[in-house]
């Protein structure tokens, strides 16, 4: 088969320059460049997985991924103009693949899947320096010389292209004939995605999870399938609930209602191994803390897609997947806290000091019910942390631009996601380093001393919110743990988690996903509620209000004696006495059982509400949004997103 250089390129229109002696060990080897880059490449990125970033692709899946990435190749191959521009391309593309799920599951826990696609643009916004252009220059680079080196001079080309083709009508309309035999073969582990990169090898991953994201495709239930999930959630202790709702109905009572998110918050006093000389956490927010039983918050996700977390905080129902719900998966207007809350008079307002289409925010903010969005365009950024606002300019802000509302006795809904404490954590000058460890992971010392200013600039804020706003309710709470080195080091380091989650024991799971969280009932104080998963953080609050209207959040009511946090692939249920069932796959347990069929409703009725056409929606919620109470900074209805 004379594959060449897609067929005759420039080198063949001049071989007659080429000594006749030489020209058949040319032609020899212009045919086996895709074998020669392929074997080069595979054991250069091999390496580098393994010795960098200690993931590392058994050795048995060797004799099939590597064939793989030598069928792609050949295919590149013979689609191109140029043998150095395929060199380039074929490089750039390998270490996507294999460099760059390396990298994900060293940061992570899991390597890349489909879904990253939509959360690229997001990506690329976070990054700045060596790091943007790490990220962004090789994924412009392929798709620019794909274009530039695109050739069909041959017949091989062809033979590619039909072979590309018929692929790509196999993914997406007939998945299950690549998966079905191939997990049958290989296995599958949904929670474990990590295990089935390295028993899969890169190439053959990425194809199987590229079928796996077609044939798992959301089902959008039809009237039948939403009502009877809905009807099993409301049946679940129905006359218990119904007993407690008559026992305690009173009448509705406004009151401001203050939510803080932030950015990854979390208590460093688990690292033991770090044997920190000062205390992370400011004095006067571990006696708030301890007052409110030490409670947590049980987040969605790990690292990253702080999205998720606010998803369950402001709606109330569980973000499930390995993906990040405003982006795709919210496409409806729906009745979620703002909602609810400007429906009874509230000014509800959104307030992030970043750029303001991250995460798709703009229309999943207004889909939710928020009036106003305040972005970082709408804030002074007088006290940076290097890109990051702080978070006491941020309070400052934000309590001057809602003192009007306060004073004139209008109820607000203040959100507030706060944005220093992102990784890499940095300081600025007036915020010298306070805490010093022992720890030899680079991440740990600084994190401690991003917290040290966190809870100190957080306790000024619930003190200037409790003088101002005695009744009002506060909310505070970290939207996941923070990154601390490759492979979970920070926390391997001290024994809070293993390198690896197919080594997670029940209590690390239950770890991997629990950050500090306190809310306080205006004079009464703190409330002690033990762990909680985010997604019943509203119904709280609609009971702490008096809010006894029906709701979408009465879906997601704790089971009896249990409280259920999903993730991607398993769950894990906490009992009444602190205990953890880990319920990863059947044969289920008989409390496993209940929670994954409960689950299983949740999961209809998310679909219907926020991307189907909502049977299950409260008949007497307005259909339309209401309309704005201030002509600040107001959300466009307009807007469209990248949905």
């Amino acid at each position: 088969m004379n594959w060449g250089v897609a067929g005759r390129n420039k080198f063949h229109d001049n071989i007659s320059l080429i000594p006749k002696t030489d020209r058949p060990l040319i032609t020899m080897l212009l045919k086996l460049l895709p074998l020669l880059s392929t074997t080069v490449l595979y054991a250069l990125f091999y390496l580098i997985s393994a010795l960098k970033f200690d993931v590392q692709i058994l050795p048995a899946s060797v004799p099939y991924d590597y064939p793989l990435q030598l069928v792609v190749a050949y295919m590149l191959y013979a689609l191109s103009r140029k043998a150095w521009i395929f060199l380039v391309i074929h490089t750039l593309l390998m270490g996507v693949l294999y460099i760059g799920n390396s990298v994900k599951i060293s940061f992570f826990g899991g390597p890349l899947m489909p879904d990253d696609i939509f959360a690229l643009q997001s990506l690329l916004l976070i990054l700045d320096g060596w790091r943007f252009f790490a990220a962004a220059i090789p994924l412009a680079a392929i798709a620019s010389l794909l274009l530039f080196n695109f050739s069909m001079r041959h017949w091989s080309a062809y033979l590619a292209s039909l072979i590309a083709i018929l692929l790509g009508i196999t993914l997406v309309y007939k998945p299950a004939t690549l998966l079905a035999p191939l997990d049958g073969y290989f296995g599958n582990s949904v929670w474990d995605q990590r295990s089935n990169y390295v028993w899969r090898g890169a190439t053959l991953y990425t194809l199987l999870e590229t079928a796996r994201y077609f044939a798992a495709a959301d089902v959008i239930p039809d009237t039948d399938m939403a009502q009877e999930a809905a009807d099993n959630l409301l049946a679940v202790d129905l006359s218990d609930s119904l007993a407690k709702k008559q026992a305690i109905a009173k009448e509705f009572t406004p009151r401001n209602v203050h939510i803080v998110l932030l950015e990854s918050f979390w208590d460093p006093n688990a690292l033991k191994k770090a044997k920190f000389k000062q205390n992370p956490l400011a004095p006067e927010f571990r006696e708030l803390w301890k007052s409110a039983g030490y409670s947590q918050a049980l987040d969605p996700v790990f690292g990253g897609f702080t999205a998720n977390s606010e998803f369950e905080v402001l709606c109330g129902f569980p973000a499930m997947k390995n993906t990040v719900k405003f982006e795709r998966q919210f496409l409806n207007d729906a009745p979620c806290l703002p909602h609810l809350l400007a429906d009874k008079g509230y000014r509800t307002i959104a307030s992030h000091p970043n750029v303001p289409v991250f995460w798709n925010r703009v229309n999943a903010y207004r889909r939710m019910g928020f009036e106003t969005y305040w972005s970082l365009k709408d804030f002074v950024q007088d006290d940076m942390n290097r890109e990051f606002m702080s978070d006491s300019t941020l309070y400052r802000q934000v309590l001057e631009k809602i003192s009007k509302s306060v004073a004139a006795k209008q109820p607000v809904l203040d959100y507030i996601v706060t944005y220093f404490g992102h990784w890499n954590y940095p300081l600025s000058e007036s915020r010298p380093s306070k805490i010093s460890s022992r720890s030899e992971v680079d991440e740990v010392t600084p994190y401690a001393n991003t917290i040290y200013y966190k809870t100190h600039e957080l306790m000024d804020f619930i003190k200037e919110v409790r003088k101002r706003d005695p009744e009002g309710i506060i909310v505070a709470f970290g939207d996941h743990l923070p990154f601390l080195g490759e492979n979970f080091a920070g926390y391997v380091e001290s024994g809070v988690l293993a390198n690896n989650r197919s080594d997670f024991t029940p209590a690390m799971f239950k770890a991997y996903v629990s950050t500090p969280m306190l809310i306080i009932d205006g004079k009464r104080g703190p409330i002690k509620f033990g762990s909680l998963p985010l997604y019943q953080v509203p119904k709280l609050l609609l009971d702490l209000l008096n809010f006894n209207e029906p709701s979408i959040m009465d879906y997601t009511q704790p089971l009896p004696n249990m409280r259920v946090r999903p993730l991607p692939g398993l769950h894990f249920n906490v009992s009444a006495n602190g205990t953890v069932e880990l319920c990863k796959e059947p044969p289920y347990s008989e409390a496993c059982q209940l929670s994954s069929h409960w689950l299983e409703n949740i999961a209809i009725v998310s679909n219907d509400l926020f991307m189907g056409r909502q049977f299950t929606r409260p008949k007497y919620i307005p259909e339309k949004p209401p309309e704005p109470a201030s002509t600040e900074t107001v959300i466009p209805q307009a807007a469209t997103g990248t949905n």
